[in-house]
């Protein structure tokens, strides 16, 4: 099976740049999305039931901010919105979808915000979101995470790292938390699958222009857990597929779906 995570930066907008004609295109069994900026109740049918795909969303309280959505080709078992904490869960960042060989996680983590303003925020949703993976995993569950992470674990995973080293997404706090995550048996599969490579990125900074000179971050992950890895068989960054700051990635699972 194939899987995509993508955060599109606005889902009325990316449709104006391909968005569907992509999805319909791409042999993919689940594709997440992230950034939807906006309320399934109010998206037309196309948005909703594109072919092939039947979706589930969750949505912030405020208008044109974060939102999360899954295209899928099978009805999952069960779903969940959110973390089961108000305070996170009004900004419609996670969505749980229960399928019978796994449970995959969609998210769109927070980011830090212009002078490092919302980190606490941050790393209690981290915190929080790592308790309940980790319940899941006591259970037997064996756990799909993707999206948007907002932050760079290491120096291989942005250009200019030193640059970078003072601002949220590449905090020692954050970065800490993330090898926090990995010594517990998580997998980030880009890496573990490409080690030592640097120049792979996921997202660039508009203002900067930063995607035509490649100055970039990998900042959107696909984790799995350790009883996964036997069954990973690829994961990969389409950094050529535009339409948003951030492009797709993804992983091939040999695995029942």
């Amino acid at each position: 099976m194939k899987l995509l995570s993508w955060n599109i930066n606005g889902i009325r907008a990316i449709e104006k740049k391909g968005f569907f004609e992509w999805l319909l295109t791409e042999p993919a069994d689940i594709v997440c999305v992230q950034e939807t900026k906006a309320d399934p109740d109010i998206l037309s049918e196309k948005f909703i039931n594109p072919n092939h795909y039947r979706s589930y969303w969750t949505s912030a309280e405020k208008k044109g901010y974060s939102g999360v959505a899954v295209f899928t080709k099978k009805e999952p078992d069960n779903v969940i919105e959110g973390l089961g904490i108000p305070e996170f869960d009004k900004e419609g960042r996670v969505l749980e979808l229960e399928y019978a060989n796994f449970i995959l996680f969609n998210i769109y983590f927070p980011n830090g915000s212009r002078g490092n303003v919302r980190v606490p925020f941050k790393m209690a949703f981290y915190d929080c979101f790592l308790k309940r993976a980790e319940s899941l995993r006591k259970k037997g569950k064996s756990l799909i995470i993707c999206g948007d992470v907002n932050t760079a674990h290491q120096e291989i995973d942005l250009a200019r790292p030193r640059a970078n080293e003072t601002k949220t997404g590449f905090l020692p706090i954050e970065r800490e938390w993330m090898t926090t995550l990995f010594s517990k048996g998580y997998i980030d599969t880009f890496r573990h699958l490409n080690p030592g490579k640097p120049g792979h990125y996921s997202w660039w900074d508009y203002k900067t222009g930063a995607r035509a000179r490649d100055i970039g971050w990998r900042i959107d992950y696909f984790i799995i857990t350790p009883d996964l890895l036997p069954k990973l068989k690829d994961a990969f960054i389409q950094k050529d597929v535009m339409g948003s700051d951030h492009c797709p990635v993804g992983i091939d699972l040999s695995i029942k779906f």
